[in-house]
């Protein structure tokens, strides 16, 4: 749906995944679309590299997440929230409830700071 502004369909897809998951790495989201590693890895990197997503390796995995410095991020998010409730790709259900579910713990809101879990008792 957004492909034409995004000048791919695939970047649209692993923001969309993003936005609704909160963070994702490069394996889980081309599983999760149903496309190419190579090309999701692509996309992950012209991102990052423009300052839309943030990166942080935890082990040998890259996880990426929004960047909420990102001048545009919330004309973002809110452009990509509408893209998400008007899809009708057959994954785009599954995110919706993800991002759903996101939004009742609270997570959405406008300048949210993910919730910090102890590990262990």
């Amino acid at each position: 749906m957004l492909e034409t502004l995004f000048g791919s369909v695939v970047r649209e897809q692993v923001l969309l995944y993003i936005l609704a998951r909160g963070e994702g790495y490069s394996r889980e989201i081309a599983r999760f679309i149903d496309s190419g590693l190579d090309s999701v890895q692509k996309q992950l990197t012209r991102l990052s590299e423009g300052g839309v997503l943030a990166r942080r390796k935890i082990g040998r995995t890259i996880l990426f997440s929004f960047n909420d410095s990102y001048p545009f991020i919330v004309e973002l998010k809110a452009l990509l929230e509408s893209s998400l409730r008007l899809s009708s790709k057959p994954w785009a259900e599954e995110l919706r409830i993800a991002r759903s579910h996101r939004t009742n713990q609270g997570y959405s809101e406008p300048g949210y700071r993910r919730r910090r879990y102890k590990r262990g008792p």
